[in-house]
């Protein structure tokens, strides 16, 4: 068979005769050229003589391999890839037990991490479960003293509406602080999330959700809203008692300049009194509320009193003094003698008033008053008006404070129209201006 040297029964051996470099032209090509003589050990062997009748071969033309730069760069990448696989795997082969080794390490450290963050996660759900448990028996034992002091300051309330109302105060509007929660009737819960594990911080971090206010916090603000109503009615209180306190004591002082006793108004008790003794406790507001009936009390027996006594002046304008009560040189004997009343300036036929509310049990001309309206004013308390022009009542009459009882004159033993003004308890004459000065006292004072 021939080969491509051409010869049939020749060894054929290819010599490279020529390569150029394909890279110092552009679009060159690695050329491979060769002949294929046939040789022996001792030099080239002859050609063999061609048979008769045939016509000589020609010689065999040079065979040219052409290999492109692709196909170079192809062939390099492949060797590269085929060197770093065996790298990668002589590598996995020396180092494969220590990297398992190491993977089964971590994986081991977090699974252990994973399961303490899981327990850690439990104890404080549990924490928080036991919480919850105590702070709602907490709560419960916090409503029913809640409920204790809603009733008490309910009563307080109470006894500040009696108290202002007698103190003529407009009683302040009842608190409000919201119905409490019933005892032993089961209460709806308040709705809480439950935590997640994104919540808890299993995956991630992320900021918890709100939960809203629960039993505590509204416990909590209710116990605020009852401290500040406490507060508040114990204001109410002081400011009653000091009041009452304040106005009985200028009532007292009124009294001491009139020179009167007020135990003897004591009205006399009508009626029965008595009931079943229910206590209201012993505190400080129960005994500032005791105080303050007690001052209270006292202040509406000296009003009373007062507006009984005869305090009014009894002229309408005030013309001053002509003489004072007490011991006097009389203006008829020249000698000393004791003055009984005082005597007001004042011009004929200007009306003489009564000084205070009272029956008349005089009005006629009786002596030397001339002519004369005796009113009592109960309790031993009388008022005479005298030197009058004209009476204007009748005995047994009942007047009012700053009534017309008369008109001013001269009769009697009197020099010059006048008003005789005289005051008397239990029949002895006192000095009435005892009464004006407490009447400007108590006036001045309102």
């Amino acid at each position: 068979m021939d080969g491509p040297a051409g010869g049939s029964s020749g060894q054929q051996t290819c010599r490279a005769a020529d390569w150029t470099d394909a890279a110092s032209e552009f679009g060159s090509s690695l050329t491979l050229t060769g002949q294929s003589p046939l040789h022996s050990r001792n030099g080239p062997m002859p050609q063999p003589s061609p048979l008769p009748g045939t016509s000589p071969r020609p010689p065999a033309a040079p065979i040219v391999y052409v290999v492109r730069r692709r196909t170079v760069a192809a062939a390099g990448l492949a060797g590269l890839t085929l060197a770093l696989w065996a790298s990668a795997a002589s590598w996995a082969l020396v180092f494969r037990d220590e990297t398992l080794a190491r993977i089964t390490a971590r994986e081991r450290s977090l699974h252990y991490a994973y399961e303490e963050r899981v327990s850690a996660l439990r104890a404080r759900l549990d924490r928080v479960a036991t919480q919850k448990l105590l702070e709602q028996d907490g709560v419960e034992t916090r409503i029913a003293e809640l409920a204790s002091r809603q009733v008490a300051l309910e009563n307080r309330q109470a006894m500040l509406a009696g108290l202002a109302e007698q103190a003529g105060e407009t009683p302040d509007a009842p608190p409000v602080t919201g119905a409490l929660p019933a005892r032993g009737v089961p209460q709806k819960p308040v709705p809480v999330p439950l935590p997640n594990p994104e919540a808890l911080g299993l995956r991630t971090e992320a900021a918890p959700v709100p939960v809203p206010l629960g039993p505590v916090s509204r416990v909590a603000g209710l116990e605020t809203a009852l401290a500040g109503i406490a507060a508040q009615q114990s204001l109410t209180l002081d400011r009653i008692l000091q009041r009452s306190q304040v106005e009985a004591s200028r009532l007292r002082r009124v009294m001491a300049e009139v020179g009167l006793d007020p135990g003897r108004f004591a009205p006399a008790r009508g009626g029965g009194l008595g009931g079943p003794l229910v206590p209201v406790g012993s505190g400080p507001f129960e005994a500032a509320v005791t105080l303050a009936q007690r001052s209270l009390g006292e202040r509406d027996q000296l009003r009373r009193i007062l507006k009984g006594l005869p305090l009014q002046r009894p002229l309408a304008f005030d013309g001053g003094l002509s003489s004072h009560y007490g011991y006097r040189v009389d203006p008829f004997t020249r000698g000393l003698a004791l003055h009984t009343g005082i005597d007001l300036r004042a011009e004929s036929g200007a009306p003489a008033q009564a000084a205070g509310a009272g029956t008349v049990t005089a009005a006629e001309y009786s002596g030397g008053y001339g002519n004369m309206v005796e009113i009592d004013h109960g309790h031993g308390i009388v008022t005479r008006y005298a030197h009058l022009s004209a009476i204007g009542v009748a005995p047994g009459q009942s007047v009012a404070a700053g009534q017309v009882v008369g008109r001013v004159g001269s009769t009697g033993r009197s020099t010059a129209p006048h008003l005789h003004y005289e005051t008397r308890i239990d029949g002895e004459p006192v000095d009435p201006q005892r009464f004006l000065r407490a009447s400007a006292r108590l006036f001045a004072a309102r």
